[in-house]
């Protein structure tokens, strides 16, 4: 199943970006063997700044066809590791070819497109810088890997 982090703005180079990239490579090393990966960035920018229709507008052409779409947004579902672990497992073993994983911009996520998606996570209450995000769920998308491949899980 391949993964799009389908994500308004540009990550410049910087300590985002190289854990970004850190992280995309242990989980497509990891996962190639699950059936999971590779993972890529597709980055939109809304250079007009006309807000998030715009963005949604943007993001929907970045969707591969058929994806399942699951958004990041506060109003989620909060999961632990294994939970998310499972939940990409389920939509692999489903026969799903594609997840598009999408991140909204600094005012969030334009609500029509966040009901078309097919789920929505939250990475807890608070809000999260849209840079950040992409980095934590990289790492979840390698942890998730490595649970489901078999590897040690440890609780925080």
């Amino acid at each position: 199943m391949r993964i799009s982090i389908c994500a308004v703005g540009r990550l410049r180079a910087g300590p985002e970006k190289t854990l970004l990239d850190d992280y995309l490579t242990r989980f497509d090393r990891t996962g190639r063997s699950l059936g999971l990966g590779p993972a890529r960035v597709v980055e939109v920018e809304d250079k007009k700044n006309t807000g998030m229709s715009a963005e949604a507008a943007l993001l929907r052409k970045s969707l591969p066809k058929g994806a399942v779409t699951c958004t990041l947004d506060e109003r989620g579902r909060v999961m632990s590791s294994p939970e998310f672990a499972e939940k990409l497992g389920g939509w692999r073993d489903a026969g799903r070819q594609d997840l598009a994983l999408i991140i909204g911009g600094a005012d969030g996520i334009d609500p029509d497109l966040r009901a078309e998606a097919d789920f929505s996570i939250s990475f807890g209450a608070m809000v999260w810088p849209h840079m950040l995000v992409r980095v934590m769920l990289a790492e979840q998308l390698y942890r998730a890997a490595t649970i489901l491949s078999g590897g040690p899980y440890h609780r925080v």
